[in-house]
C-alpha cells in the first residue's frame, strides 16, 4: 500500500505510516516520504546517524527494522496540530519485542514531522538513547 492518493492531512498521513509499521511494509512506509526528506535524531548515541537526507538514506536506515524489533502497537498516540499546517508535533509509546532476544520494546516518543505535497518531508524524531543499548535493539546494522 503506498501513500493516499487523495492529499491526506499531515495527520492522517502519519496515521497510515505507523498502520505501515505495524503490517512490517517498510517499502510502502518508504514510499510515504519525499525524495529530499530529512529525518534527524537529536538525541542517538554514539554510532548511530544523526541525519539521513533524503529517501534513499532514509530506506537503508529502515530496512532491517522489523528484523530486529517486532513491533505490535502504538498507544497512547496524540497528534498535535501547529500554527504551521505542514507540521505536527506527535506524542506515542512504540510497544513490541526485540526479535532476537525475545524482551519486551516499549518506547516512547515525540516527533516533529513536515508533511510537504502529501509526503513526509521533515520527521525530527526525540527518542530514549539508552533504549538501543538492550541486545538485540541495533537494526542500523543489517543481519547479524
Amino acid at each position: 500500500m503506498s501513500a493516499p492518493t487523495s492529499p491526506a492531512s499531515p495527520a492522517e498521513l502519519y496515521r497510515h505510516s505507523l498502520r505501515l509499521l505495524l503490517d512490517k511494509d517498510i517499502p510502502a512506509w518508504v514510499d510515504l516520504w519525499a525524495e529530499d526528506g530529512l529525518m534527524e535524531f537529536p538525541f542517538a548515541p554514539e554510532g548511530w546517524p544523526r541525519r539521513l537526507a533524503g529517501k534513499e538514506a532514509v530506506a537503508a536506515y529502515m530496512r532491517h527494522y522489523p528484523d530486529h524489533i517486532d513491533l505490535r502497537d502504538f498507544p497512547d498516540l496524540r497528534i498535535h496540530e501547529t500554527t504551521d499546517p505542514e507540521t505536527i508535533v506527535v506524542e506515542m509509546r512504540g510497544v513490541g519485542r526485540l526479535v532476537e532476544t525475545g524482551a519486551p520494546y516499549d518506547m516512547t516518543y515525540i516527533a516533529v514531522v513536515t508533511v510537504r505535497d502529501g509526503r513526509i518531508a521533515g520527521y525530527r524524531d526525540y527518542w530514549n538513547p539508552l533504549a538501543v543499548l538492550d541486545p538485540g535493539a541495533d537494526f542500523t546494522r543489517g543481519e547479524r
